[in-house]
């Protein structure tokens, strides 16, 4: 006699419930315990970043930087808090066009950044990538996507190079509320998790991606819990704090150096400007913005920490004196730097042979 099939809920009955995915997931980040040495260089690391993008934002308005260009105002405590954890040369990084804080903070000279913004032969791609289109082999920095969401499967592969030669390094692979929605994210995410490769997918949630509430953009505003299907497991950090990221990064490196897989952190973060340079920003108030300014700058959160651990604010400022110097000389050296030879539009060219 056949069985039966299963009886299936009655009118008015709950089916039964769903089955959570259990899998293990990491320990909950704690605030990074830096020294004065340490804090204060990651002090010195964010603020270049900032000095940098205003001047940039500058050289937009004089018409000395073309083409579009995204400043990184506002995030700089991800970039510094992640970034310092990592090795140069050994892992990876990866992200979209707003670039220039990332590329700054894996201690790339920003002469040579400043001079690619202004199209310059110096600059690091030659003056033919710009703003969004950064590169280093040398430092593992593999760009600069513009893209959105692009930089994820292609970091997702940088993570099987990784595991695949075993040489111990992590893939770093930064996107922003915008691509989370993007399906070759998901792809990449189930990829990964097949095969447990050392892949950090770093959201830099922003709130607004170009200019849409994330509110009103994701059914599911919890971006860290976007892995779950995958088992994918996700922690949410404060990205207005440096050692808040630090904290972060140091879990995230040995969850995925441990051979354990992707991990998805999503960091609270928060740009002052618009999406890019011809962005108004209209869609939120003055008030918002300055809002933040005053009391999640993290800059500013960094002075307090530091003022605490005794550094004076004459401190502070020579600091500031010595970074706005470099700036002012990076900027010096990309506006006297001679533009391409009009050759090289023929070089770097992948021509394919039949």
């Amino acid at each position: 006699m056949a069985r039966s099939a299963k009886k299936s809920a009655e009118p008015g009955q709950s089916p039964a419930s769903p089955v959570a995915p259990q899998f293990e997931r990491p320990p909950q980040p704690q605030r990074f315990a830096a020294d004065k040495d340490q804090l204060l260089q990651f002090y010195r690391e964010m603020l270049l970043i900032r000095r940098f993008e205003e001047r940039a934002g500058q050289l937009y308005g004089l018409g000395l930087i073309g083409g579009f260009c995204h400043l990184y105002i506002g995030q700089e405590a991800v970039a510094v808090g992640l970034q310092s954890a990592m090795t140069v040369g050994k892992d990876s990084v990866i992200t979209g066009y707003r670039d220039h804080g990332h590329m700054l903070a894996y201690g790339i000279d920003p002469k040579v950044i400043m001079a690619e913004l202004t199209g310059r032969a110096a600059g690091i791609s030659k003056g033919k990538g710009g703003s969004m289109h950064m590169f280093s082999v040398d430092h593992g920095f593999y760009g600069g996507h513009g893209i959105v969401g692009a930089q994820v499967p292609l970091g997702t592969g940088l993570a099987m190079k990784h595991k695949y030669s075993n040489d111990g390094g992590v893939c770093l692979a930064y996107m922003g509320d915008g691509a989370v929605n993007q399906g070759q994210v998901y792809e990449a995410f189930n990829m990964a998790k097949l095969w447990d490769l050392p892949v950090i997918y770093a959201i830099e949630n922003n709130q607004y991606a170009m200019g849409t509430s994330l509110q009103r953009a994701a059914a599911e505003p919890l971006l860290y819990r976007r892995g779950e299907a995958h088992r994918i497991p996700g922690l949410q950090v404060d990205g207005m704090d440096v050692l808040a990221v630090r904290g972060a990064a140091e879990v995230a490196l040995e969850w995925t150096r441990s051979g354990k897989g992707p991990i998805i952190v999503e960091f609270m973060t928060y740009r002052y400007r618009g999406h890019s340079m011809s962005d108004p920003a209209k869609y939120r108030t003055r008030e918002e913005v300055q809002d933040m300014r005053e009391h999640r700058d993290p800059i500013t959160h960094a002075e307090r920490d530091l003022e605490a651990l005794g550094v004076s604010a004459d401190e502070l400022k020579a600091i500031d004196k010595e970074i706005k110097d470099i700036v002012v000389a990076a900027a010096k050296f990309a506006e006297e730097a001679p533009e391409p030879e009009a050759g090289e539009l023929y070089t770097d060219v992948l021509v394919e042979s039949y």
